[in-house]
């Protein structure tokens, strides 16, 4: 598995990472034996990073990796933790609380969960409407001066909170959407993270199945997403949005060159292209905001 440097002043990983969100409910019933299973063949692959949050399962997939863990060395493996999400005991969810005296709450029962003494890479899930950046990056800070996170990231946030909380303390990366569904990251995102040195760690690159043939069925699949006013159209015209956009996108994705025109050819759907970012489909989406 080739390694990169995650950002300016991040770790050596691997470029591919395991998310092990699935492995907890969120995308249908998960199997703990095949769960435990595949973390393992990640690692056997050379993957390093492991990417979790203390709201997936309400601890559960956090307990599940601390077992995986067991007989790992702690140097052989990066925990990736996002954390302040807040779930009732039916799931719901509540909203976000990523205050300092909650930061630290939240982060020692994820190193108890885990059973580690330190956080690789920790960071709030979202944006708390109600606490200024500063103080929930200012928190995350205090745990790294303590020897509890290594370092800081981010999740789905906009250009401008990127900014504000690079100025407190170094951020690694930002996790966030990015394939060929979801490319409203290239307008602001992307260039403010090129600039400060910030990497893209981005997760459902395949667009949650629908470019890699299977037929996406969980509850977490395609809903809520960016793009629901798109799907609510197509539902108003009794089409079905996940066949819909299966058939137009499986064959593109196996072509050698996916351009716009190659895709045009395939699909019958007209759509512009921006040849400055690598003549890829870019559907007229942007939904980060802060």
């Amino acid at each position: 598995m080739r390694q990169t440097k995650l950002g300016a002043s991040g770790p050596q990983i691997s470029q591919a990472g395991l998310g092990c969100m699935g492995m907890s409910g969120m995308y249908g019933a998960a199997d703990r034996t095949e769960s435990l299973a595949t973390v393992h063949a990640a690692l056997d692959a050379g993957i390093t990073l492991l990417d979790t949050g203390d709201f997936y399962g309400m601890g559960h997939n956090e307990l599940l990796i601390g077992a995986a863990l067991k007989t790992v060395a702690r140097d052989k493996v990066l925990l990736s933790v996002k954390y302040g999400a807040l779930r009732d005991a039916g799931g719901v969810w509540s909203g976000y609380d990523t205050r300092p005296a909650a930061t630290k709450n939240f982060l020692a029962y994820t190193l108890q969960r885990l059973g580690v003494d330190h956080i690789d890479i920790y960071r709030p899930a979202r944006l708390d409407p109600a606490v200024p950046i500063e103080e929930t990056i200012g928190g995350i800070a205090d745990a790294v001066k303590a020897g509890y996170v290594r370092h800081i990231g981010l999740s789905e946030v906009g250009a401008a909170t990127i900014r504000r909380a690079a100025a407190v303390h170094p951020i690694v990366d930002l996790q966030i959407e990015y394939s060929v569904l979801s490319r409203g990251i290239e307008d602001a995102i992307l260039p403010t993270c090129r600039e400060l040195g910030i990497a893209i760690t981005a997760y459902g690159i395949l667009s949650r199945g629908l470019i890699s043939g299977s037929n996406p069925t969980g509850a977490g699949d395609l809903a809520p997403s960016p793009h629901a006013s798109n799907q609510a159209m197509l539902k108003r015209t009794g089409i079905d949005v996940e066949q819909f956009l299966l058939s137009r996108f499986s064959p593109w994705a196996i072509l050698p060159s996916r351009t716009c025109a190659s895709f045009r050819a395939v699909s019958g759907v007209q759509t512009p292209c921006r040849p400055m970012v690598n003549r890829r489909l870019r559907p007229p989406a942007l939904y980060w905001t802060r």
